[in-house]
């Protein structure tokens, strides 16, 4: 639905990002240097990194309470404080940031957001019209702008903002925000029109799917509502809020406005910037945004799911587990919750808990195709690979077994088979999750590799593997892949530069260590060989390749100890 390479580029975040790459760059900050507020400052600066957002907020606050007519110190407050989801006193203190620095665009856009909660709409549009739309603040303004125009009552005026924004390359995102706010307005056949050109783009994305059928079966037009959902669904795709949608359609209900008011319409304008910003890296940006979506809208629990998947890239797992934890029993979005939480169970240790949680929802909800999947993938992780494919087997029963997504679930049975060693078994689900996607590098590079190490179909195994790296150059296993399959066929030479390559995009990678260590001996590279050997055992965590490398190490590559 957006693109964030179409936003970020235009000096995008520079009015937050200056304080964090080169404070020095704009003020005088001697008085930082003060020993606890400098201790404070670095404390919330490394805070916010993590995404440890409480602690962030703590320590900018006592340092810009120690300093408060410093502008960089109450900024880094103000940000912390809204990633933390403390938007009314982030709110305050942008306000005293203004005070400071007018021009700061973050701060005039949370107080916008503070008054358009309010429904101060007059005053947020004020606010939200000063600021220029060259920028990418300016543009998330410039759509806010929109929604408190119509709130006002005045979509000629917030029609012609889009308009003017459109004007920056930007038509095909607004149109979906186009399209909430013309269906706000009661003009449904524009609504229509633009869902329908939002969803032509991009047939695919939940959102935009649920708000075309909704609009299309609010005018009464349910069989082209529901054929919108079909297409959808065709791809193997779900999603919790869509099947509500599509039961009420079934029922001949009319599911309701999706932006029946204008908090939430500016709220998922909030949640789709956020989404992109995480993609593009824009960690504690993204939760500022998001936490400004569930301040207007409390009630998003999507907005709320996609703050703890946030978290949970982060590391910050207990943080992501309440988020997923208040996700109340009722909302269509509760069992993905609790799976998240099993999942982040898992990884923080506790793999037996997260498998006893996710069995209960199975049992519980023996259709809830997101928990089976989990539960397939810890038990692989956990080597009860028969369990595994039986789940994976469950799955695809769910889903029929031949829409192009189901070709992960074959992917991953396939993997199980393989390291339950039922080879035939693999290898047919290998096949079929190529047949459902051909180009799915990993799948090629799976079935390719174990060919080459099996001394089997070695050509056409050399394909796939050239093109997942085609696909994936920078992928150091696909690369140890190619490698690996020019030392079986011979082709030394290739093979060294290629393992020279895998090695150097993952260093500390035992088993491409190895690989590399056998086809520097292959090629008379014994000294180099040895030492690569030395390395692979260093390296290796789980003591396989270490007991691989021993003999080599001692008698040099013989028949009897050559890597399989």
């Amino acid at each position: 639905m957006l693109s964030a390479t179409a936003l970020i580029p235009v000096h995008a975040v520079e009015s937050v990002q200056t304080a964090q790459s080169n404070p020095l760059a704009q003020f005088d900050l001697m008085p930082l240097f003060q020993p606890s507020v400098t201790g404070s400052y670095m404390a919330g600066q490394q805070a916010l990194q993590d995404l440890r957002t409480e602690e962030a907020a703590r320590y900018f606050n006592e340092a810009a309470i120690a300093n408060w007519d410093n502008p960089i110190l109450v900024e880094r407050a103000f940000i912390a404080l809204a990633a933390d989801g403390q938007i009314g006193q982030a709110a305050s203190t942008a306000k005293h940031l203004l005070e400071l620095d007018p021009k700061n665009e973050l701060a005039e856009l949370v107080v916008a957001t503070e008054a358009l909660k309010e429904r101060r709409y007059g005053a947020a549009e004020k606010l939200l019209g000063g600021i220029g739309q060259d920028s990418f603040t300016g543009i998330t303004a410039g759509i806010l702008q929109g929604w408190a125009l119509i709130g006002d009552n005045r979509k000629d005026d917030a029609d012609a903002v889009l308009d003017k924004l459109g004007q920056t390359g930007l038509d095909d995102f607004l149109v979906f925000h186009r399209a909430l706010m013309a269906e706000a307005a009661g003009e449904t056949d524009t609504a229509i029109e633009l869902a329908g050109r939002a969803f032509d783009a991009e047939p695919y994305v939940p959102r935009i799917v649920e708000v075309y059928a909704r609009i299309l079966a609010n005018a009464g037009r349910f069989d082209e509502a529901l054929a919108a959902i079909a297409q959808f669904e065709d791809q193997g795709m779900t999603h919790p809020v869509i099947s509500i949608v599509k039961a009420q359609i079934l029922a001949g209900q009319r599911p309701g406005i999706f932006a029946s008011n204008v908090q939430i319409g500016a709220a998922e304008m909030f949640h789709g910037i956020g989404v992109a910003l995480s993609r593009d890296g824009s960690l504690d940006l993204s939760l500022v945004f998001l936490r400004l979506g569930l301040y207007l809208d409390p009630s998003a629990d999507v907005i709320s799911l996609a703050l703890g998947q946030l978290l949970d890239t982060a590391n910050q797992r207990d943080a992501a587990n309440l988020i997923y934890e208040a996700v109340p029993a009722t909302s269509a979005m509760k069992p993905t919750a609790v799976v998240r939480v099993a999942a982040n169970l898992d990884a923080k240790g506790d793999r037996a808990e997260a498998l006893r949680r996710l069995s209960n929802i199975i049992a519980s909800r023996p259709g809830d195709l997101d928990a089976i999947s989990v539960y397939g993938d810890l038990l692989r992780y956990d080597e009860q690979y028969i369990q595994s494919a039986a789940a994976y087997t469950k799955a695809l029963e769910l889903t029929g077994g031949e829409g192009p997504a189901d070709w992960r679930f074959y992917y991953v049975r396939g993997i199980a088979y393989e390291r339950a060693k039922e080879w035939p078994k693999a290898e047919a689900d290998f096949l079929k999750a190529l047949k459902l996607s051909p180009d799915q590098p990993a799948v090629l590079n799976y079935l390719g590799y174990s060919w080459i190490d099996q001394d089997m179909n070695l050509e056409p195994a050399l394909e796939m593997i050239e093109k997942a790296v085609a696909a994936q150059p920078q992928d150091g296993y696909i690369v140890d892949s190619l490698g690996w399959a020019f030392y079986k066929m011979g082709r030394l030479d290739e093979a060294v530069t290629t393992l020279e390559q895998a090695v150097l995009l993952l260093p500390n990678d035992a088993e491409i260590n190895d690989h590399l260590g056998d086809a520097y001996w292959k090629a008379g590279r014994k000294l180099e060989a040895r030492f690569q050997w030395n390395v692979a055992s260093s390296v290796d965590q789980e003591g396989n390749v270490k007991a691989r490398v021993a003999p080599k190490l001692a008698d040099g590559l013989t028949e009897a100890n050559k890597t399989e």
